[in-house]
């Protein structure tokens, strides 16, 4: 057995290393495309730049499902050094881009490696025990951390190589990653060992018939939620912080990259809370911790400006002066409170501040009892940038734990079809990255809050939520005592 885990664990060091520098290729387009356009090299709009950025994600997501079913089929080695060595090829002809519509075409073709992640799911868990998978899995998806590299490292490295061509410089960074997908595709190609499911055996029908199960549908949406969201706030954390809190693009990118890179390498931490705890009660964490933590972000910068205590006559009279901190009726003279001074800085915890305005003049007459100021109060909440920050990096903590609790199930629950059940969740999940960014753009357009898309968020936890908790509670009802603990949700 111990030559078994040993041998298990060189292949995922393997898998591992694939999928970061697997990830790292698909989100290039983020640093590169911003830098053609920022810099003049090409003068594409708004729209097309959005959809170079989209359409690896896409292209990747989309094909997550025929990718596991062939891994199922042929085994992860196959499989998973063919994909290397293909993706390597759009990359390298990149350096030959010179038309959007090329570049647009070569973009979909490398995302393909964003399938990797289904491969590589499918690959690690044959080799792992059942008491392994969720540690193996959690370890596996740190390779999420290869967005973190290229969001780092290819900055840098585009203005060394454009420093003598400004033009065409940039074409030896695709170059660099074109090698780095040959370099470990060779490696699964002569170093790797190949290992099947028992879904080689099965006919296609076979293969596609866990899609038609309810849970599969229910792991896809935990997985929307913890990854999909999670690429997708990678993307819109960088405007948001500009906008909202007038961040610069570098400090606004340190504090998006925060919340990216902590969430990536938590999945491991995620994968041994499932084994120790089991992935059920581990999503209820963080599910759970998702709606109150997307229920705090989700409160907007904002002013409240509500009646306050007023000041009423207590006898009839004549009103002979009045000032913003007295008002004189007859021989009375009523104190009132004048309005303060209201410090332009931000604080942490929300303030009050209350004072009451004259609402009569001079010579008029009053009744007892009748309002002479009225109180009004105004109530500050900064959403301070620090508590925001920290809010988000704890959401995206919690995302990548259930990220691993996600696919501790599909091993235990479809231990052949790991590689279809997975690639369909990863699907999902990735299509939840695509489409996240271009619907907060529209809820903000709809509801001029930034906020919208925290409150997306909620309403997704809360649904996703009340899913599991329904599913469990008509399963306990049906199921023995005895084996009530092991319901899955």
């Amino acid at each position: 057995m111990n030559q078994n885990l040993s041998a298990a664990h060189r292949i995922l060091f393997l898998n591992t290393l694939a999928f970061t520098i697997c990830f790292a290729c698909w989100t290039l387009n983020g640093v590169l495309v911003t830098y053609l356009v920022d810099n003049g090299i090409y003068n594409w709009t708004v729209i097309e730049t959005g959809w170079l950025l989209g359409i690896p994600i896409l292209s990747g997501s989309l094909m997550r499902l025929p990718m596991g079913i062939l891994t199922d089929k042929f085994g992860g080695q196959r499989v998973y050094s063919s994909l290397l060595l293909l993706c390597s090829i759009p990359m390298f002809l990149l350096y030959f881009a010179d038309s959007y519509w090329m570049y647009f075409l070569l973009s979909a073709l490398f995302g393909m490696v964003g399938t990797s992640f289904a491969v590589g799911v499918a690959f690690t868990s044959v080799w792992y025990p059942k008491d392994w998978q969720g540690r193996a899995l959690g370890i596996f998806g740190m390779g999420n951390a290869g967005a973190a590299l290229t969001t780092f490292l290819a900055p840098s490295l585009l203005n060394s190589l454009s420093e003598s061509d400004p033009q065409n410089g940039w074409r030896i960074l695709p170059l660099i990653y074109g090698v780095m997908l040959v370099i470990i595709g060779l490696v699964f190609l002569f170093m790797v060992k190949n290992k099947k499911s028992g879904a080689q055996l099965k006919t296609a029908g076979q293969l596609l018939g866990p899609l038609g199960k309810t849970r599969v549908w229910r792991f896809g949406l935990y997985y929307f939620l913890v990854f999909g969201m999670f690429v997708a706030f990678s993307q819109w954390l960088l405007p948001y912080f500009v906008n909202v809190y007038k961040t610069s693009l570098v400090l606004g990118g340190l504090l998006a990259a925060a919340f990216s890179l902590p969430s990536g390498l938590t999945r491991a931490l995620g994968g041994y809370l499932s084994d120790k705890f089991g992935a059920r009660k581990v999503m209820y964490w963080v599910l759970t911790s998702s709606l109150v933590l997307s229920a705090l972000l989700m409160l907007p910068k904002m002013e409240i400006l509500t009646p306050g205590k007023g000041v009423s006559a207590n006898k009839n009279g004549v009103v002979t002066a009045t000032a913003p901190d007295r008002i004189v009726v007859g021989d009375q003279t009523i104190a009132i409170q004048p309005k303060p001074d209201i410090p332009a800085n931000t604080s942490i915890f929300p303030r009050s501040f209350s004072w009451q305005e004259v609402l009569v003049r001079q010579n008029d007459q009053v009744q007892k009892k009748q309002l002479l100021a009225q109180g009004v109060t105004l109530i500050k909440f900064e959403a301070h940038v620090v508590v925001f920050t920290i809010l988000v990096i704890l959401i995206g903590v919690m995302w990548g734990i259930g990220m691993a609790a996600v696919y501790k199930h599909i091993p235990e629950y479809f231990p052949n079809e790991v590689g279809v059940v997975g690639g369909m969740v990863g699907l999902i999940g990735g299509l939840g990255g695509f489409v996240g960014p271009i619907l907060f753009g529209y809820l903000l357009d709809v509801t001029s809050l930034w906020t919208s898309s925290w409150i997306f968020v909620f309403a997704l936890s809360v649904i996703s939520l009340l899913w599991m908790n329904n599913v469990i509670r008509k399963m306990t009802h049906k199921e023995a005592p005895h084996i009530r603990d092991k319901i899955e949700p």
